[in-house]
């Protein structure tokens, strides 16, 4: 029998039945809520605790991983020229990319006009709901968010759970363990010691990982209901069809040039995209990018700068969803836009988007801040989205995690770190999984 035949034999017999399978369960769960939802609201809304207990699980060792994943990635490069080479080159794709993003949402918002006919008047909306969000929005400015970087204390970057301030400590730390040379080594291996026993912890509470899917589809589909999607079917519609476009297109064009397929690379994180899907969290699915992405060959060092990075400063789906909203309100007030008005939001809204890292409800306190920046457009039309952004917030989150996949393979294929023969065999050997 040839070598050929032996391998194939072997996978066959190793291959885990799709039944046991984490998307597999992840998606029953899906399913499961999305029914209970529907057709039990009042006990569906009771199973809330059960995606919150999941999605704080899984930030309790976002900071260890993030931490040991850069400490040991700088202090193996010894040389801090490098750290900021691959730091330059990261800002320099996520800007390019991010704006471009911005154009796709302002152009789509253009094509679709899903803001026309509502024909409102500003002085008829109850602002009520929105009280929490635009406060928060008047926190968010360019000095406040600098300054928010820098943690209190070293233990309060961790406690606070902001990937930022936890990047920075981490990049400092590793820093200082490049320069003390072999000194540092014993420490180093220690480390790496921890990153390994954080990773076993992700294992372990990535089996619990469609109960909380389930609890969170379930109190989501409860709370708002799929009547109140009814109303705005046609902006949910376009933005997904964006959303997919984006991803088809110019994440699909950038794989291309690497030399890969985006679908594979989609496939290859399918379980990790079905927990954001359940969940509504990017940061749900950020330790397991992190080991995946070094799986398919990106170097520990890379990997360790773009992936966290990336959840402040590479947010795609949530661009998209920032210029479709805003001219969503626009229309929907029938507020004409000059084409320099609209390249000022494309502006405003670069900045806006880096102002609210680490804020609950995110994406909706950028979309506050930027109407609050941009005063043509009334704020209080943001309680027309207020009630689906839940549902568009699934999907922003998606595509944020599969445009920092891409985007730490480019800057390791950048840096000549990108191990093309491991990127292929774990393709494929995941596709024949």
């Amino acid at each position: 029998m040839s070598n050929g035949a032996v391998m194939t034999s072997r996978t066959t017999a190793t291959k885990k039945p799709f039944y046991r399978a984490l998307y597999f369960h992840v998606l029953v769960a899906i399913l499961l809520g999305v029914l209970l939802g529907h057709f039990m609201p009042t006990l569906a809304v009771q199973m809330k605790p059960l995606g919150d207990a999941f999605i704080k699980l899984i930030k309790m060792v976002i900071g260890p991983i993030i931490f040991c994943t850069v400490v040991t990635g700088i202090a193996g490069m010894g040389d801090m020229k490098k750290v900021g080479r691959v730091g330059g080159k990261a800002l320099l794709y996520f800007e390019v990319v991010s704006t471009l993003s911005l154009v796709v949402g302002l152009v789509a918002g253009h094509l679709f006009h899903p803001g026309s006919g509502f024909n409102l008047d500003p002085a008829k909306i109850d602002t009520k709901a929105l009280t929490g969000y635009t406060t928060a929005a008047h926190q968010q400015n360019t000095v406040e968010f600098l300054m928010h970087i820098i943690p209190d204390t070293v233990s309060g970057a961790f406690t606070s759970g902001n990937v930022l301030q936890i990047l920075l400590v981490s990049v400092l730390f590793g820093a200082a363990l490049a320069a003390a040379g072999e000194r540092g080594r014993p420490l180093v291996t220690m480390i790496e010691g921890f990153a390994h026993t954080f990773f076993g912890i992700v294992h372990i509470i990535m089996k619990v990982a469609a109960i909380g899917a389930f609890g969170s589809i379930a109190f989501t589909i409860g709370t708002y209901g799929i009547g109140a999607v009814l109303p705005l079917l046609k902006l949910i519609g376009a933005f997904y069809l964006t959303l997919v476009v984006f991803v088809l297109v110019v994440l699909g064009a950038i794989s291309r040039l690497l030399g890969f397929s985006i679908l594979r690379f989609m496939g290859y994180i399918r379980e990790e995209i079905l927990i954001v899907l359940g969940t509504s969290s990017s940061e749900a699915a950020l330790p397991q990018m992190l080991e995946k992405l070094e799986r398919l060959g990106c170097s520990k060092s890379v990997v360790g700068l773009v992936i966290p990075a990336g959840y402040s400063f590479n947010l795609d789906g949530t661009n998209i969803y920032l210029t479709m909203a805003v001219l969503f309100i626009a229309q929907a007030f029938n507020v004409d836009l000059s084409l320099t008005q609209q390249l000022t939001l494309v502006g405003v809204a670069m900045l806006t988007s880096k102002g609210a890292s680490g804020v609950a409800g995110a994406a909706f306190v950028m979309l506050t801040s930027t109407l609050l920046v941009f005063p043509l457009i009334p704020v209080s039309g943001m309680v027309l989205i207020l009630g689906i952004h839940r549902f568009m917030g699934t999907g922003l989150a998606i595509v944020n995690t599969i445009g920092n996949g891409v985007a730490t393979l480019v800057v390791s294929a950048w840096e000549h770190e990108l191990d093309r023969s491991k990127l292929n065999a774990e393709m494929l050997r995941r596709r024949a999984g």
